[in-house]
Parts: structure tokens; sequence; C-alpha cells
């Protein structure tokens, strides 16, 4: 048996005994146990169901456009926004490009700004932290890296079991490698699983404490290695167990529009904190905060 595997089933046991604690029954902690391994599998499978794919949302957004200009060699941008990470990241859910959480983000750049965004989308629906490696590759192949960048990852590290430590120490490096090629990152820590009401007790509560335990962990690696880290979880939570049928998706995982869009609300202050504190937005391009200040 892996490590990440041994962690998954202690955790899937201290589950099964906190579910169960001053119960005495020895029988049914095993029988609980058992359950949960079934549980996982079932969640594992309706959560990989889904293979729609995104709208495509790449393209230079500027300030009130209805529609993106296409991206191509020769065109000018001021500022390249680059989105990393899993489905979320990628907005699987989504029914047009204008819901797609980077598009959100780019607009939301537009508008504070006045500038010309490209956005470019790396992010792959299923992609753990394992996946980032290969996705900042595929950044440094395709050209210059972005002017920032914004990452979102985790539930599907929990979802397959990996290693919360690993997960993070991931999660660092990719940042750390897009800080050295001085892009400004952001990164959306782990969903707080929990609210996830598709998931049948006990195991939500199990994937609820692991999802946690990695968001805390990520906030930490986005730190050391330089990004900027917005607790998701923390701030979200609440809003998706008080309005599931409004902020999932129709498979229950995802989040839908609303979701996402609360999810952008709650990046693009960091964002633009982030890309005024490092100069980003140079002489040419309006002062960020002068522009909160107009608003």
């Amino acid at each position: 048996m892996s490590a990440p595997q041994f962690r998954w089933r202690a955790a899937a046991l201290g589950g099964a005994a906190a579910v169960l604690a001053g119960s005495g029954a020895g029988t049914a902690w095993w029988a609980t146990y058992r359950l949960l391994m079934a549980q996982a599998g079932v969640a594992r499978g309706m959560i990989g169901r889904d293979t729609s794919k995104p709208p495509e949302a790449d393209g230079i957004y500027t300030a009130g456009c209805a529609e993106p200009e296409p991206w191509r060699a020769g065109k000018h941008a001021d500022l390249h926004l680059m989105i990393f990470g899993d489905s979320t990241a990628a907005g699987l859910g989504c029914a047009v490009a204008d819901e797609v959480p980077g598009v959100r983000l780019a607009r939301g750049l537009a508008e504070a700004t006045g500038q010309r965004i490209r956005l470019s989308t790396k992010a792959i629906s299923g992609a753990t932290s394992k996946g980032l490696a290969g996705q900042v590759d595929a950044m440094f192949v395709a050209g210059p890296p972005p002017d920032a960048a914004v990452i979102l990852v985790g539930a599907n590290d929990v979802t397959k079991k990996h290693s919360i430590r690993a997960s993070a120490r991931r999660l660092a490096a990719a940042v750390a490698r897009l800080r050295r090629a001085d892009a400004v990152v952001v990164v959306g820590t782990c969903p707080n699983l929990g609210t996830v009401a598709a998931i049948p007790q006990p195991l939500r509560t199990v994937v609820q404490n692991w999802s946690v335990r990695l968001a805390k962990a990520q906030h930490v690696a986005t730190t050391v290695a330089g990004g900027q880290p917005v607790r998701m979880g923390y701030l979200l939570a609440p809003e998706f167990r008080a309005a599931p049928e409004l902020l999932f998706a129709a498979d229950g995982f995802h989040p839908s529009a609303a979701g996402y869009e609360l999810a952008a609300a709650q990046l693009l202050p960091a964002l633009l904190e982030a890309l005024g504190g490092t100069g980003a937005f140079g002489p040419r391009r309006r002062d960020v905060d002068s522009v909160r200040t107009r608003e």
C-alpha cells in the first residue's frame, strides 16, 4: 500500500471512529470503514463522469467589449493573464464563455485598469497538483511567461487520495517557477468539499477534513513560494451551504455560473493587489489603486 493510500485509509478510519464514538460497536466500526471506501469509489465515479468541455474563452479583453479579440502573433496586449489548474480553473459547468472564471477575471482587470488583457488557459479538467508542472512546461514551450497567473487546484488531490504534503510541495514548485519568471501568482486554495451534499455522510466529513487540511497546507506553500493565496473554502463554504441549488452546477460537484462569479469576486481583488504591488502595471498603465479610489 502506498503512503497516500495509507493516509487516506487512516483518515477514513478516523472518520469512522468519530462517527461511531461511544457506540462500542466493533463490527459496525469495520462495516463503516468499508462503507466509506465504497462511498469514495462512487463519489470518484460521479465526479469523473462529466466529459463535456468548458467554453473556449481565450483572447484579448478590453473594457466593455462584447467579444474578445482572437490572439495572434503581432497583436498587442498590456497584460497577459494565464489560468492554471483543474476543471474549476477551466470553468467546467459553465454554459457560455462569459461565465468562465478566467473571463470574469480578465474582464475585471480590463474594467479596473482600462487596459488590454490577454487571457490564456492552461488548466485541464481532472488535473491534480501533479499536473501543474506539465502545465507550466507547456507555458514555456508556447511562449513568454505571463504577467499574472491564477491557480485553482486541490479538489482532485482529495478525491484521488494524494498526500497533502506532496500536493502542497508540488503547488509550491509551480508557484516558485512562475515567480522566477516574474509573473505574479494568485492561488485559490482547495474548496471545502464538505459543501458537496451529493457526497453522502460519513464520507463527506472525511473529505471535508481532508480538503480543509490541504487548503491550509496550500496557503503556507503559496506564501513561502512568493504567491498570494486566497482562502476559497473558508470564504465560500457558508455561501455554498446556504444556496447549493444556485451555486452548484447540474452535476452537484462543480460550481454553477453563479458559483464561479462568487469565486472570481474573491480572486479579483487579490489579483489587482498583487499586480499593483509589483509594478506590473508600468508607467504607461493606470495605477490600480487610483482606479479603485475613483470607483
